[in-house]
């Protein structure tokens, strides 16, 4: 169940100017819903509506964040890159900052080929590889890796297509809205009043324009990102543990279980090798001969000489 995030108020969204819009004649009239007046040719933000879709936005990345899920954060003009940037790495997301790849989600693989380059190239480096080249191919390998790490570097340990994209300007990351629509990847956006809300999962009301406001929204999401996530990096590391302590118990159980069969089967060994030594024992003795059977009757009397009598 997901936990209440972090509040973020009216106080802080009117300290930071998230209310302040574009001018009246640069709007989109899709944003009229989130707009609560206008002053000095400049539209206000209605903030009681920026708090409540705000909430709702934190609530979304809450759950995701809980279940190991991947946000994406998205911010390339100059008044959101230190934003977007801390508050990715605060929460341990990837981020976008400098500029947007195009085919970073829809042709993940393609890129993936860059950010293993970038791997090889970074650890090149370390190593001092990079040093024992040619001093032209050398220079050459430092300005791919300087590029690399501009473009990617915020993404170089995403293995796979994120489960969300924040971003900060609809207009500017186009490109990327456009695709993580193609992927049907939720996407929570602070949208300014001359941007299209239509399409964008979780709306933001706000001025996309100010670094205090595009900080304040950008923090209110990593907050329960960050929050959330070592929650399931702690349950995760729980569970990992506990099945190595079962796997170590079974392993004992059947180390035990063999050794009794193995004791088992020497003592049956050993009975058996005892039982054919006394039958070899028993048919190596000689054999005695029964004394014959003593004669009971008696032999016939040999008849006594008859002696003549006189005539």
């Amino acid at each position: 169940m997901a936990t209440t995030p972090s509040q973020v108020g009216i106080r802080e969204l009117l300290e930071a100017g998230v209310h302040f819009g574009h001018q009246t004649r640069r709007w989109n009239p899709k944003m009229r819903r989130y707009i609560y007046g206008e002053r000095e040719g400049i539209y206000i933000i209605d903030l009681l509506r920026t708090e409540a879709l705000l909430r709702q936005a934190q609530e979304f990345t809450s759950e995701l964040a809980a279940r190991g899920g991947i946000v994406l954060f998205v911010g390339t003009k100059k008044q959101a890159r230190d934003a977007v940037k801390d508050a990715a790495e605060r929460a341990g997301m990837p981020y976008v900052n400098h500029r947007w790849l195009g085919g970073l989600l829809t042709n993940f693989q393609t890129i993936n080929q860059r950010i293993r380059r970038l791997h090889d190239l970074e650890r090149y480096q370390a190593e001092g590889q990079l040093d024992l080249l040619p001093t032209r191919e050398r220079l050459s390998a430092l300005a791919d890796l300087a590029k690399l790490q501009a473009n990617l570097g915020g993404v170089k340990h995403m293995q796979r297509a994120p489960d969300a994209l924040f971003v900060i300007d609809l207009k500017v990351e186009a490109i990327a809205v456009r695709e993580a629509h193609r992927l049907r990847i939720p996407v929570i956006g602070l949208v300014d009043t001359n941007c299209d809300p239509d399409g964008i999962d979780y709306v933001i009301p706000g001025n996309d324009d100010a670094m205090r406001s595009c900080r304040v929204v950008a923090d209110a999401i990593a907050d329960v990102a960050a929050e959330r996530r070592l929650q399931f990096l702690s349950e995760e590391e729980a569970a990992r543990q506990q099945a190595a302590a079962a796997a170590e118990a079974d392993r004992v159980a059947a180390e035990a279980a063999a050794a009794e069969q193995a004791a088992a089967a020497a003592a049956a060994e050993q009975a058996a090798a005892a039982a054919a030594a006394e039958q070899a024992a028993a048919a190596a003795e000689p054999a005695v001969e029964a004394p014959a059977p003593a004669n009971t009757e008696a032999a016939p009397a040999e008849a006594a000489p008859q002696e003549d009598t006189p005539a």
